[in-house]
């Protein structure tokens, strides 16, 4: 299975569900929470606090139709079995899925994700190693992902805003100078003497 078109959702007020109530689980509902996500959690157990996350949880095993009225759903049990099942009823439901560690029962992947301020980088190796996945989103988040990268995406958004103001378009800007000197401003001129 191929993954080749990345995106970013807004899953503000979205219903998701979270099949699973082990650490795996919990890290997965505490992103899409994070994200604006209106989680519920179905499993036997949790760890507790995946309370403090989902704005549901059902304490018993999943059932096939579960996923009606979600529009989004993560399957992280341990049991591989109980996995494909909810893949298997999401993919029937017309529900994008991710089964945790298991690409062939998936419909979308998640990257390795590294945020600094307005910035996301997210990497994949689609699905083929999570962990190099995860040492290069390392390696970008401690080279590139710097305070400067930060300031400047704050203002070139600015800046962005501004033009959209008067009316006119951004994508008439030439925004290659404008990158380079956010990301690298002259230093200040020194005050002149009196």
């Amino acid at each position: 299975m191929t993954f080749r078109y990345p995106v970013f959702l807004d899953l503000s007020g979205t219903r998701v569900l979270v099949v699973g109530g082990g650490p795996v689980a919990l890290r997965k509902a505490t992103g899409l929470a994070d994200a604006g996500a209106r989680v519920t959690v179905i499993a036997p157990s949790t760890v507790s606090a995946i309370d403090t996350v989902a704005v549901e949880v059902d304490h018993r095993p999943f059932q096939e139709g579960d996923v009606v009225g979600f529009q989004l759903v993560i399957t992280a049990t341990d049991d591989p079995a109980v996995n494909a099942l909810v893949a298997a009823d999401a993919t029937s439901h017309g529900i994008w899925v991710n089964s945790a560690d298991d690409p062939d029962n998936c419909t979308f992947i998640l990257p390795a994700v590294a945020r600094r301020g307005p910035i996301t980088v997210a990497v994949s190796t689609g699905g083929m190693s999570p962990a190099l996945a995860g040492r290069l989103r390392d390696d970008i988040a401690s080279t590139v992902l710097t305070p400067a990268a930060e300031a400047a995406a704050i203002d070139l958004g600015r800046q962005r805003a501004e033009i959209r103001a008067t009316g006119a378009s951004t994508e008439d800007v030439e925004w290659a100078e404008r990158v380079d000197a956010a990301l690298h401003p002259s230093p200040a001129e020194p005050p002149e003497d009196v």
